[in-house]
């Protein structure tokens, strides 16, 4: 399936995407795409509901239609930093000995085709594609044979990040990763069903038609159950988490010179299966 959240912000509604690229309104079956919809048992309730029932939304999505971010009320956005060794390799770090753990706040949350804002006094917002993962049925200490059991499915997220606020202003990667807008999500949550090996997903980003990013989630060094289940260790994980797996090479910080957003840009972005976002670049 493939679950999404349609509407203007902030009284978005859930919905699902059909073989015909429409959206159906799920609002008579959930309230949210969120909390206890995302566990095992709210995914199965919605695999039982006959497509063909529900209410067709008029427009296209992410044409007409608005999009919001695929989960709704995310109670923590996880972040991995430096998981891809050419990224690392870019960015004139090591690869680390554990996965590096930072977080974006989740007034950070827009969707998948809303402006990206440049926040005051910026000179260095940067871009990054990443595989995000949404977390179902949560807990603590996961297994790692176990964690895909917890996972609802998966999106495109792009953490937007600001590397002088990140790396120059005296504080945690944080500062420059949780700016409004810098997390949009989405288009849709996929189920793990329907994006098949997660493990060998091309990936890729476009400023002003310039490829700059073109990778594989095949040279992730931390792949997906092991994030899972380490990031248990540290917090409880909930139903509605987002964990976002890291980024390939070819990044603003990495191009020679950087190359940094500058406002009226244009950004695309996409994951193989797993759907496409367009941001404007603007500023706050």
């Amino acid at each position: 399936m493939k679950l999404l959240r349609y509407g203007p912000a902030g009284q978005e509604k859930p919905g699902l995407l059909d073989d015909q690229g429409q959206v159906r309104d799920l609002s008579g079956i959930i309230t949210d795409l969120s909390g206890d919809a995302l566990t095992a048992q709210g995914i199965d309730k919605l695999r039982g509901v006959d497509i063909n029932s529900l209410p067709v939304v008029a427009g296209t999505p992410q044409d007409d239609l608005r999009l919001g971010a695929c989960v709704g009320n995310i109670g923590k956005f996880i972040c991995i930093g430096l998981n891809y060794a050419d990224h690392a390799e870019e960015s004139g770090l090591d690869v680390p000995p554990e996965p590096v753990i930072f977080n974006k706040w989740t007034s950070a949350v827009v969707g998948p085709n809303d402006d990206v804002l440049i926040p005051r006094g910026s000179v260095k917002t940067d871009w990054e594609v990443e595989l995000g993962v949404v977390i179902g049925t949560g807990g603590s200490y996961i297994d790692e044979a176990d964690a895909m059991n917890h996972v609802a499915g998966f999106c495109v997220v792009n953490d937007v990040s600001e590397r002088e606020y990140q790396i120059e202003r005296a504080g945690t990667w944080d500062k420059g990763k949780g700016c409004d807008t810098f997390g949009p999500t989405g288009p849709w949550l996929v189920t793990p069903d329907e994006v098949g090996d997660y493990d060998n997903l091309a990936m890729w980003l476009d400023v002003d038609g310039k490829r700059y990013q073109n990778g594989n989630t095949a040279t992730m060094v931390y792949k997906v159950p092991f994030l899972v289940a380490y990031c248990s260790r540290f917090m409880s994980l909930q139903p509605g988490d987002v964990i976002s797996t890291g980024t390939p090479p070819g990044v603003g910080l990495g191009q020679k010179p950087p190359v940094y957003l500058q406002g009226g840009e244009v950004m695309r972005l996409g994951i193989q299966g797993l759907g496409e976002q367009r941001q404007n670049v603007a500023h706050a």
